[in-house]
């Protein structure tokens, strides 16, 4: 700036259009810049553009917890049931295990459509399942229970595990294809 200027000075090399990390778009001025933030920053005048503003904000925070509830967004945008990483632990734990819990929707229809026929033969058996698949359910209930705790206090300590159990039990008597937030981890993986 305050030097000398030199004659014989290069032309700047001319940028390549696909290099990688350009915006795309020209740099807005700064009179577009300022009334685009103004824009932002003005609230609604009307009630009507109020209710769409409302509208659309609650689109977008919907659609960036359904993409972090299928695996894709980020897990700041989870419920706040599912946030933070004590409660990812326990989603993985139960995910990386075979739990009997996750037949029990299909055990139940299987029981409910006995009850509707009309023999001997399958009163007895539907009671026989529904029997069996409580007996199996509370003692798959306790295996979970166990182990999640275990995993918890080994991995954030023992204050952690207050107050999960619920939550795992819940994950565990799902359905693998029908939980929520989706799995991240297949059956046997390591945690």
């Amino acid at each position: 700036m305050f030097g000398r200027r030199t004659t014989n000075e290069e032309p700047a090399p001319e940028l390549d259009e696909d290099k990688v990390g350009r915006k795309g778009r020209p740099t807005p001025s700064r009179k577009e810049a300022e009334a685009a933030r103004k824009k932002r920053m003005t609230p609604p005048r009307t009630r009507k553009e109020a209710t769409a503003l409302k509208r659309q904000r609650t689109k977008e925070a919907r659609q960036r917890q359904r993409a972090a509830m299928d695996g894709g967004g980020s897990d700041q945008y989870l419920p706040t049931r599912d946030r933070g990483p004590v409660r990812g632990f326990v989603r993985d734990w139960v995910d990386s295990h075979f739990t009997a819990g996750q037949f029990l929707l299909p055990l139940m229809f299987a029981m409910f459509f006995l009850t509707l026929v009309n023999a001997t033969w399958a009163r007895a058996m539907s009671s026989t399942l529904f029997m069996t698949v409580i007996l199996v359910l509370a003692l798959d209930s306790f295996r979970v229970i166990r182990g999640v705790k275990k995993g918890l206090s080994q991995r954030f300590g023992a204050d952690e595990a207050k107050g999960i159990t619920m939550y795992a039990l819940l994950r565990s008597w799902q359905m693998r294809r029908l939980r929520l937030p989706k799995p991240r981890v297949s059956v046997g993986d390591t945690i």
